[in-house]
Order: structure tokens, then sequence, then C-alpha cells
């Protein structure tokens, strides 16, 4: 199994390993996509734009889980994958194991500062009179009692990923989004216990919870056969391990915070114009993300490949797999883009039959879709950056994208064109950023071509 996993990253050819790799991560992408779907949909079902503002409100707080799993997961699993490439075999077990145990005590710290900060953080997300009580009773389920299984799930998916188990990375996180879409139902809608958004947020406790016992469980029954460690023996603070992880990890944080801060102040502008249009925004953001998660399913699925060959020295390998991703995935977000800008109105109705909702959903679509194929090249950038231990590079397009180009540009555009405008600024800044991530990819790659020659 081992020389099977040393094939895949030296050997095999290029399309083959992407797609080995690539796939999967996608199909678990869109998977999780799908059920974030399935939770609008069927919260949407109830005909109350109350419920549905207050799942869009408590997505600042879901996604600030990302900034734990980015520094333990993708930390973990780009020092696993490039210490693989060195063939350093005990810097792989030290590190899954650091990662899985601060990503375990990190989820139970969160959960306990949001619980005892309740009041204050509905107040930061927006929430008013109307929406107080949906919306703390959904953070009950996914953050009180959630929030370490939902940690734990993606950064163990994140390790089993580095090592090129993609296949089983994928199955993990999507038995726990299938599980998901079939609880939601039966917990939301009067058929079942008529629980509304706090339904919709035990659907996605309970999934979360299976998904993390199947990757414990796969991790047991494959013990003798995988690099990924938890064994309490092998977790350390070898100061390599620390700051090998943190070192990509920390930046990768900081992305997902600044994500958290830009969408916090998305939802408070949006807010200031009723639950309609807040419902509106998040049925808008939830379905721009089908595309944009295939295009970040590709950017994780292939960083093991750039990690293991960066790692190696195979320069070569390292760029090709990086161009055949970036233009496999362009030519469909592409596409994506086109239908959901003409197709807007229709594709809102699914989700919600609002006159209001639908009008304000049309133009916010309209908005986001415009900056998906720039958002593609900033992902790809991005992900090779953490692959191959560039944390700083990643920090500075972290800070570039929200702190010096889209939050301000939510600011300026608001006051240009009150609430519509908020839906472009994201383009405003992806547009920048990706004429950026061409030109430090291109001296990247130019860098390390100038390194393989001087050392023939």
């Amino acid at each position: 199994m081992m020389n099977d996993k040393a094939e895949l990253f030296e050997r095999t050819p290029i399309p083959k390993a992407v797609a080995k790799l690539a796939v999967p991560t996608i199909l678990s992408s869109l998977v999780m996509v799908l059920y974030n779907l399935a939770d609008t949909y069927f919260v949407g079902m109830m005909n109350d734009p109350v419920q549905n503002a207050a799942v869009t409100l408590a997505a600042p707080v879901l996604l600030a889980f990302n900034a734990v799993n980015n520094l333990f997961g993708v930390g973990t699993s780009s020092m696993m994958s490039r210490a693989l490439g060195r063939k350093d075999y005990d810097t792989v077990y030290a590190s899954s194991a650091f990662g899985f145990y601060c990503a375990l005590f990190s989820g139970i710290l969160f959960s306990f500062f949001c619980s005892i900060g309740k009041a204050p953080l509905l107040n930061l997300l927006g929430a008013d009179a109307a929406t107080w009580e949906a919306t703390g009773a959904y953070m009950r389920w996914t953050v009180t009692f959630g929030a370490v299984p939902a940690i734990l799930n993606v950064v163990m998916a994140n390790m089993v990923r580095a090592e090129g188990a993609a296949f089983h990375a994928s199955v993990g996180t999507m038995s726990g989004c299938l599980l998901n879409i079939l609880l939601d139902p039966f917990f939301i809608l009067p058929i079942g216990l008529n629980m509304g958004a706090e339904g919709a947020g035990l659907a996605t406790f309970l999934s979360n919870c299976v998904a993390c016992a199947y990757f414990l469980v796969l991790l047991f029954v494959r013990r003798k056969d995988t690099y990924v460690c938890i064994h309490p023996a092998k977790f350390t603070l070898r100061s390599n391990v620390v700051l090998g992880v943190c070192g990509v990890g920390i930046p990768a944080s900081i992305q997902n915070l600044l994500n958290v801060t830009g969408m916090t102040i998305l939802n408070n502008f949006t807010s200031s114009y009723g639950p309609d249009a807040v419902a509106a925004m998040g049925i808008s953001q939830k379905v721009n993300m089908v595309p944009m998660y295939v295009a970040m399913g590709v950017s994780q699925g292939i960083m093991p490949l750039v990690s293991y060959n960066y790692a190696s020295k195979d320069y070569k390998r390292m760029r090709g797999t990086v161009w055949f991703a970036a233009k496999a995935v362009l030519g469909f977000i592409m596409a994506a883009a086109v239908g959901y800008f003409l197709g807007a109105g229709r594709i809102i109705v699914l989700f919600l039959d609002n006159e209001a909702i639908i009008a304000y959903g049309t133009r916010f679509l309209r908005g986001f879709c415009l900056g998906l194929p720039f958002l593609c090249l900033d992902f790809l950038a991005v992900g090779v950056f953490q692959a191959v231990g560039m944390g700083r590079e990643a920090l500075i397009f972290a800070v570039m994208r929200k702190i010096l180009l889209e939050i301000p540009a939510l600011y300026l555009l608001n006051f240009l064109f009150p609430l519509y405008g908020l839906a472009y600024a994201q383009f405003a800044a992806e547009l920048v950023l990706a004429v950026a991530a061409l030109v430090v990819l291109m001296r990247l790659f130019k860098g390390l071509e100038k390194q393989r020659a001087q050392a023939e």
C-alpha cells in the first residue's frame, strides 16, 4: 500500500493523478454544498423568512470553524505531504498527532467561548428581536454541541487526503452530508418534528458526529497501513513540527477569519433591509457556492501532489499538475457563471417562492457569479502557496482580498448602490487578485526551474 502511494505521487500520469485526487474531493465538496442548500431548501419550505434568516445570520460562526480547520487541517496536511516527499516518516506521524489533538482542544474552546458569550455574539451577527430566538436555537446544536465533531471530521479528512487517500477522505465527508440531507425534512418540517432552523442545526450536529466516527474507525482499521497517526504518544511540540504546521496553517486560518469578518459585515448591511433581503442574500451565497466549491475541491485535491513533488524536487511534474488543473476547472467555472447570470431568477425561486426574495436574490446572484472565474484562479494560487509552505504569500493574498479590497468595496458599493452593490464587492476584489495570482505563480515556477538548472 505504501508503494502504491509513491506510485500515485511520482509516476502516475498527471491527468490520472489529478483525477484520482481531485474528483473525490470535488464530489465531497459538492455534497457539502448540497447539504447547505438542503438546509436552505427545507427551511424555506416553511415559508418563514425569519427561519431562513436565522441560518444565514449564523453562517459566519460556522465559517469561523474553518479558521481552526485550516490551521490544523491545511497546515497539517501540507506538512505531512512535504515530509512524505522527503521520506521523513517520523515527521509525518508527529504532524498528524499534533494536528488532531490541537483541533480537538480548539473545538472544545470554541464551543465554550461561543456559549458563554452568546448574547453579544448574536448582536454582532446582526440578529434582532425577530431573528434572535431562531438564530440562537440553530447555534445551540451547530456550535455549542457541534463545534468539536464539525472541526475534527474536516481536519481528519485533510490528513487522510494528505497521503493520497482522497477517496476515503471524501467518503467520510459525504457520509455525514448525505445523512444531514436525509434528516433535514424530518427535523425541520411539520411532517416531522417541526423544529425549523433549530432542526437544521440538530441534523447538522448528528451528521458531523457520524462523519467523525467514520474517520476514527477508518484510522483504527488501517492503523498498520496509514501514515496518519493519532496515538497520544506521537503528540509532540517539537519546533519543526509546530512551525511547519503553523507556518502554513496560521495564514490559512487568518484567511478564514477575514472571510468571517467580510460575511459578518455583509450580513449586517443586508439585515438593515429586513428578513427578506437577508434570506435572499443567504440563498444567493449558497447557490454561488456550488461552482466555488468545485474550484476549492480542485485546489485542495491537488495539494498533496503539489506538496510531494515540491519536496522531492520534481518541479516539472509540480508545474504540470497546477496548469492542468487550472485548464480543467476554469472552463466549467465560466460556463456556470454564464448559466447563473442568465437563469438567476429561475434558480432563486426553487428555494423560496416569495416575490420580494426572488427580486432581491436575482440581482444578488448576478453580482456574485461575475467573480467566479477570478475566484477560481485565486483558489488555485493560494492552494499552491499552502502546498509548498509559502505561508507568507498566502497571508498577503488573504489580507489583500478582504482588508484592502473586498471590505472597502462593501462599504463603497453599498454607499453608491444601496444593498445591490454588496453583491459586486467580491467580483471587484477577485479581479485584482487573479492578476496578482498569475504573476506570483509565474515567478515561483521560474525560480524553481532556475534552482533545478543550477543543481544540474
